[in-house]
């Protein structure tokens, strides 16, 4: 990000800190982490562009969040509406062998780590957000500084800030690994006197009964120049939420969890701008669902990750994926006929949620799709082991039986806003154990506060 390109969106002039024109100024303002140190140059033409340059850019009151977010979590941001970065889905295990019902699902154990070099090269040079996993996010902004002696550039400082969120396999704390990047300097600055102070908040939590516990050691003020000497070091935070204190069947908590700084200039510099930043914060969320494994439950991540599908040769899901292919690419070729057909799952805004606790309803969902393999198939379309495929999946709020008034009193619901068909057994099972594991290797719960996407390839 260059920096007239930060300095378009300011009101306030720099001669508002209020300071003689001998004084030594310092504005600072923020970005995503790939912003650049302009030159002494660039510093130069910029500022005689934007002369006058805002010296308040402290942006939102509040830490954004991703479009992937899911939960109470995505609503609470006042600015949320960016997309992550988000890692490709991990590569299936294939059996060398031909799968059975008894084998174990293709769909790996996700990520549980993240390096700062990983964190730092997902978020590139325009993303506030990198999704690795449901257990392995990052967060992070930049911050530079433009120190002005007489009103007018003498040099430049920036750095980033970096937050990594990771949850061990089957663990209730979420580790957060806060790591300072890219400290750059130019020309005449005041680094050495220019204090930085993280601070970490939980400023919501669902519900605010809950109780969390923290750990880690969160740093006081240093210099910039103190902080780049040791800036390999970084430092590490920790929350944890007992089972037992959630809401509904699941016994799930979320939570807000805002990685920020506060800035300010020493040495006789006078500051203005950004003096505090705040990077989009971390949705953490606790449950202890019985269908997810024994004990107390984990943590995970509240964003959506994608399913994925290969209609690749030797898939044993191929026929499955090309289904879910068809249904999204040429949706009104697909049975039943349906010309505004839209189903969704392919984009963070409209998710596919699991459905898991009303075992009625998912039959209802097999059920319609049955129907329709008969209407169009017929009544033998299962001659040569066959089985009736729907999607999206009987076991989704999304499934056949959505507009059944049953589920739907409003009449709100799409109708015929699903795709079944006949496809090989094998096919439509191999499909089936991809699911489950996806399903419960990234803790997908029940209801709208959870979501997912499907990705074929």
């Amino acid at each position: 990000m260059s920096l007239g390109l930060m300095f378009q969106s300011g009101a306030a002039s720099a001669g508002a800190v209020g300071v003689s024109d001998d004084a030594l100024t310092v504005i600072s303002t923020t970005g995503p982490v790939g912003a650049t140190l302009p030159t002494l140059a660039e510093l130069r033409t910029n500022w005689a562009r934007y002369d006058g340059a805002p010296d308040s850019l402290a942006g939102a009151a509040r830490g954004g969040t991703p479009l992937e977010t899911t939960g109470p979590a995505a609503s609470w941001a006042s600015d949320a509406g960016e997309s992550a970065s988000v890692a490709d889905p991990p590569r299936l295990v294939r059996q060398s062998r031909v799968a059975t019902a008894d084998d174990d699902s293709p769909y790996p154990e996700p990520a549980h780590t993240m390096s700062a070099a990983e964190c730092r090269s997902g978020l590139g040079s325009d993303k506030k957000f990198f999704i690795k996993s449901r257990f392995a996010v990052c967060s992070g902004a930049s911050f530079t500084q433009t120190w002005l002696r007489n009103r007018k550039p003498v040099g430049a400082s920036t750095f980033g800030f970096l937050a990594i969120g990771t949850i061990p396999k089957g663990s209730r704390t979420m580790n957060v690994h806060y790591q300072f990047v890219e400290m750059q300097t130019t020309g005449r600055t005041g680094v050495s006197t220019f204090m930085i102070t993280p601070h970490v908040t939980v400023p919501q939590i669902w519900p605010p009964t809950a109780k969390k516990s923290t750990g880690g050691n969160v740093p006081g003020a240093q210099s910039f120049t103190a902080i780049k000497a040791q800036s390999s070091r970084g430092f590490q935070h920790s929350m944890t939420v007992a089972a037992g204190q959630g809401d509904g069947r699941d016994d799930t908590v979320f939570a807000v969890y805002q990685p920020s700084l506060t800035m300010r200039a020493g040495g006789g510099w006078s500051m203005g701008g950004a003096t505090s930043g705040k990077p989009f914060f971390l949705a953490p969320r606790w449950d202890n669902a019985r269908y997810l494994g024994p004990g107390d439950g984990a943590a995970v991540m509240s964003y959506t990750v994608s399913m994925p599908f290969s209609t690749q040769s030797g898939a044993p899901e191929r026929l499955a994926a090309q289904h879910i292919k068809d249904a999204y690419s040429s949706p009104a070729s697909t049975k039943p006929d349906n010309p505004k057909k839209d189903i969704p799952g392919q984009t963070a805004d409209r998710p596919l949620t699991r459905l898991f606790h009303d075992t009625s309803r998912r039959n209802a969902n097999r059920r319609a799709a049955i129907s329709a393999c008969k209407k169009y198939w017929g009544d033998d379309y299962a001659k040569g082991g066959k089985e009736c495929d729907e999607f999206p999946f009987a076991s989704t709020y999304q499934g056949a039986a959505q507009a059944n008034p049953k589920y739907d009193p409003q009449g709100k619901a799409p109708k015929n806003n699903f795709s079944a068909r006949p496809i090989p057994k094998a096919d439509n099972g191999a499909g089936g154990r991809l699911m489950s594991g996806f399903y419960l290797k990234n803790r997908i719960i029940d209801g709208s506060n959870d979501g997912f996407l499907v990705k074929v390839d």
